[in-house]
């Protein structure tokens, strides 16, 4: 079966765009290593996003390393983009695309339609600042200032079940980059395994909960 979709109403209220989170698929057996999980759910995922409105779009991805770097992408370029946890762009029918577990997927919009940002943030990568990074590289992108700017913390784990809120560290890292609009799910992938992979709950064997974001044709 394909995975269920979780939807951000403040990203829903912006038409020019999609935003989904892809959730545990059922029955699609994840207690594995990574890459031959990411394999079994490939097709699952992809069939799941030509259902919400994602058909026919290049699906941009970034080999995630905990890291700080930001891509610009475009429809020409070659995926996944190497060393980089953030990706950005300004043209449309384009989606971007993370994937997470227990790390939290910041999905960036310029509410007058002229770019997105979707970034891969855990422990380390905000203590390294990747989404200030994906925010200021955005706005390089767009010409746009801080005030345009809507922002979404996607499910991520959260005390009790890890040690630091660094969801928390996101939104005033947010704030302090002058966005205001500013909203987090407050899920816990850790709290609710029926319908998230926890990578630290799964001790490492689980699956990849896929972020998607894209600015409609």
């Amino acid at each position: 079966m394909m995975p269920a979709a979780d939807t951000f109403p403040p990203l829903d209220a912006l038409t020019s765009l999609r935003a989904v989170f892809l959730t545990r698929a059922p029955g699609v057996d994840v207690n594995t290593d990574r890459d031959t999980a990411m394999a079994r759910l490939a097709s699952l995922q992809r069939g799941a996003l030509d259902s919400l409105d994602f058909q026919g779009m290049p699906l941009a991805r970034a080999s995630q390393v905990h890291g700080n770097t930001v891509a610009r992408v475009s429809t020409t370029d070659s995926f996944p983009v190497p060393d980089c946890d953030a990706l950005i762009t300004t043209e449309r029918g384009l989606c971007l695309g993370i994937h997470v577990a227990d790390c939290a997927a910041v999905y960036i919009a310029d509410r007058l339609g002229r770019g997105i940002g979707l970034a891969h943030a855990g422990k380390k990568g905000t203590e390294l600042g990747i989404v200030p990074s994906t925010i200021a590289a955005l706005l390089d992108a767009t010409g746009g200032s801080p005030s345009d700017l809507v922002l979404q913390i996607s499910p991520c784990i959260r005390p009790p079940h890890y040690e630091i809120d660094f969801a928390a560290d996101i939104r005033s890292q947010a704030t302090a980059a002058g966005i205001r609009d500013i909203h987090d799910c407050g899920t816990c992938t850790a709290s609710n395994p029926s319908r998230y992979y926890s990578y630290r709950l799964e001790k490492g064997k689980t699956g990849r909960l896929l972020a998607a974001l894209a600015m409609l044709p």
